[in-house]
């Protein structure tokens, strides 16, 4: 089984299996002392660039970068000091410096909701209290309970989108939305999306495209990044191949739009099909203004 194959199905145990939070450990990343979001970076433009390479990328590997939509919170996973544990780690902006630390051992794949009051992880969550600081950790109870969630996001309405991780290592994008005070049955995405290996969905704050990730006829070579377009029937548009300048013949997954609308963050692989070196990159969100269909 292939390091891919490893970080997916651990993702998948870890459903199932209680999380062993260790006490949080903090270090100092040394970046520089900075007034500006994004860790003191410079933004990208048109052509994807590693994102703080250094404190973020590594010649290891990081995956699932979101921010808050105050932009002072960084949230990753990346691989701990031993080569084995999954960290799952966050950059603060306090006292003019960011400060790195060690949350816990990876629990699911994070994403902040639209209003910052969430941080989804898979089918788990916390809450932020009214300390400004996270709750414990959560589960996601029914209709979502026994669903092998393997990332999950949301939209300002509430209504969740999410990928369905199997053990054959295929899966489909269903969702939820929340009404009369509950959340609904989950309903699978059209076959023009799901193609039994449709993963990570990012769902716009407004509903108006989704960002998946999966590996189909007309792709790079490996899983590539997809767009799909909410048109004026309420129906999704065709997945649209993200392009060369996204999609390489290499592992492409994991997209996510900043709070602020400005930037697309995701995931490529930069080693071996071993999967030793994955980076987290960024480039300008006007890469999915540039693919929207002329009305």
């Amino acid at each position: 089984m292939n390091k891919l194959y490893f970080i997916m199905a651990l993702t998948l145990i870890s459903f199932f299996n209680a999380c062993n939070v260790k006490k949080q450990a903090s270090k100092d990343s040394n970046p520089p002392t900075v007034e500006s979001p994004y860790l003191g970076q410079k933004p990208p433009g048109l052509t994807p660039e590693p994102f703080a390479p250094g404190i973020v990328t590594t010649n290891g590997w990081e995956v699932s970068g979101v921010f808050t939509p105050d932009l002072k919170e960084f949230y990753f996973i990346r691989e701990g000091e031993k080569g084995v544990q999954q960290e799952f780690v966050v950059i603060q902006y306090e006292n003019n410096q960011w400060k790195d630390s060690v949350i816990s051992p990876r629990v699911g794949t994070p994403f902040i909701s639209p209003d910052g009051k969430t941080m989804h992880l898979s089918k788990r969550y916390k809450e932020r209290t009214t300390d400004g600081k996270w709750s414990e950790v959560k589960t996601l109870n029914l209709p979502f309970k026994d669903l092998p969630i393997m990332r999950l996001t949301a939209s300002t309405k509430g209504t969740y989108f999410f990928d369905e991780f199997k053990s054959d290592f295929t899966g489909d994008i269903r969702y939820s939305r929340f009404m009369d005070g509950k959340y609904e049955e989950p309903k699978l995405l059209n076959s023009k999306i799901n193609s039994g290996k449709s993963f990570h969905p990012f769902i716009a704050p407004d509903e108006s495209y989704l960002i998946f990730d999966g590996k189909r006829e007309d792709g790079y070579g490996d899983s590539d990044i997809y767009i799909c377009f909410k048109q004026q029937d309420d129906s999704w548009g065709e997945p649209i191949n993200m392009g060369d300048k996204i999609n390489t013949d290499a592992w492409e997954a994991l997209a996510c739009v900043t709070p602020d609308g400005k930037y697309l963050f995701f995931n490529r692989n930069m080693g071996s099909k071993d999967y030793e070196n994955v980076d987290i990159f960024w480039v300008s969100a006007q890469v999915i203004e540039n693919l929207k269909p002329m009305k």
